[in-house]
Parts: C-alpha cells; structure tokens; sequence
C-alpha cells in the first residue's frame, strides 16, 4: 500500500528525511513513531504529494507517487496537522463542500447520506448548526477525521489523529479506526502516543533524526522474552529453591530464565512461598523504541 525506497528531503543543509525506505502492507494498521522534529510529518507530506522529495521513490495503492496522484488521491484519505475549514460554515456544510470539491470521484446523488454517516463515526452531530469556528480543539480534530473518510477510503493517512482529545474521545477514535481496518482500510499513522500504537497497530516504524531506526511487526517486537518475572516478597527464599535459573533481582521481584511461568509457580508455591504475580517477561513498545533510538 506504501512503498519508498531511499526517499530523501532536504530543506537547504537540513537532511529532514534520510535514505528512508518504508513498507506498509495490504491491511496493515502501520504506526509512524517519531519525536517531534524527527521527519514524521515531511514524510506524510511527500506520500501525498504534497511535498516534493529530494530523492527516492514513493509508490502508493502501487502507482508511482506524486506521478500518478490524479488517480491515487482519490482512494486515499488524509487528514495532516491540523485540519483546515471554513471557519463562518457548520461543520456539515464544511463536508458538503469538501465533497462537492471531489469532481468526478463524488457523485452529488447520495451527498447527503455521504455527509452524516462521515459526521456520525466520528461522532459529531450531523444537525450542529453552529459554526467551525466555536469548535474546540478536539471537535476539529473529529470534523477533519469525517472529511477523510468521506470517499470511504482504501488507504488513510493519518498525521496526529488524536490530537486535542480528551481520554474517552481518544478510545472512540481508537475504536473507530480498529473497525474501518476489520473491514478493509489500510491505516498509517503518524503519531507519538506509544500506548494508543501499541494497542492499535500491527506494524511500526520508528524515525530518529529523519532515518528509520525500526521496522517491524508490533508482535515480534513484544514477544516473550523466554524469561518469567516473579513477584514475591520472600526474595530470598525463592532465589535458593530456583538457584542459577536466577537472572536478575529487584524490589520485590525476581526475573527467571524459563519460558514456563506454571511450572515456577508450582515449585515456589508448593514450597510454601508466598507468590503475587507471575507471568512472562515482554518488554514494551516504549522500551523497544527508546532502545532502538538509543543505538542509533
């Protein structure tokens, strides 16, 4: 669904983005993980044509990018920084023109229907008479969400979805993207929340100072360990029952090299030790990516 192969962007002596090579497959929910000032943006930037690249190739929906954009754009939603709209206009009648905009891709039979069921996953109300610019920060964040799924999309692009919304509005976004995903849309998100990534996505790719530092399936990145972490307060006790199968020791906690937490269990408890938790060691996203962006 995405492919570039040593794209390259250059503002002067700045290298933005270097050498980058990006892979996001069919039904992937992709998730672009950068520090602010990393390249993640420019990078959205140039996959929509949006910006030229200095170098390198971009392929979207498997046509050349920005060569092909006449017939690839009209498949693609986006929604990148901050959303853009006609401050005096409601947020309905934003949609109807944005729609109206899409020339022959939106057909004006069924704009209406189009234009509520945008408004309604994102959860706006489709009869708000009020306008754009009495919206919070979060209601514009949702209404340029809506604009981007009105062509019901194969491929989204994302940039910060989230932004400006509280808790409970950041689970319905989560939610709605999941859903879209099950029924087909592709979804590459650009964003720096490791906790919503790493409940929504399937793959990540992580930029450090412009460069690819990672690529991955979240899966293999949070993988087991082949270590179980034990938690018990009679520290010593348990290091003498489980001797040099011991890694490492902390407050309370006890890490083991063995990839069978019931059968830890059962020697400890069966001893007569006190155990409040155990289960397999897996090291987070955060670590994996702070790691990655360490080394680099």
């Amino acid at each position: 669904m995405i492919r570039t192969r040593s794209l390259t962007k250059r503002f002067g002596d700045l290298t933005a983005v270097d050498d980058l090579d990006l892979d996001v497959r069919d039904g992937d929910v992709y998730g672009f993980l950068g520090a602010n000032g990393s390249g993640k943006t420019t990078t959205v930037r140039m996959l929509l044509g949006l910006v030229l690249a200095t170098s390198g190739d971009i392929e979207l929906l498997g046509e050349s990018m920005p060569a092909s954009r006449g017939s690839v754009l009209p498949r693609v939603g986006a929604l990148v920084e901050g959303p853009g709209a006609y401050a005096h206009l409601t947020g309905r009648a934003n949609l109807i023109a944005f729609d109206a905009a899409g020339a022959g891709a939106m057909k004006r039979s069924g704009r209406s229907a189009r234009v509520t069921d945008a408004l309604e996953q994102v959860g706006l109300a489709p009869g708000d008479r009020r306008p754009v610019r009495t919206y919070s920060l979060g209601m514009r964040q949702r209404l340029g969400l809506a604009a981007a799924l009105l062509r019901t999309p194969r491929l989204l692009v994302l940039d910060e979805p989230t932004n400006g919304l509280d808790p409970q509005g950041i689970r319905e976004i989560r939610e709605l993207l999941l859903r879209l995903n099950a029924a087909g849309t592709t979804i590459f998100l650009s964003s720096h929340l490791l906790g919503e990534i790493e409940q929504m996505c399937t793959r990540v790719g992580v930029l450090d100072r412009g460069r690819m530092v990672l690529q991955d399936d979240v899966a293999t990145l949070v993988a087991p360990t082949g270590r179980v972490v034990v938690h018990t307060p009679q520290i010593d006790w348990a290091c003498e029952l489980l001797g040099h199968r011991v890694e490492s020791l902390g407050p309370g906690r006890i890490v083991v090299n063995s990839t069978d937490p019931a059968e830890i269990n059962a020697l400890l408890v069966g001893a007569g030790l006190s155990v409040s938790e155990i289960g397999p060691l897996r090291i987070s996203l955060e670590d994996v990516v702070l790691r990655a962006s360490e080394s680099a």
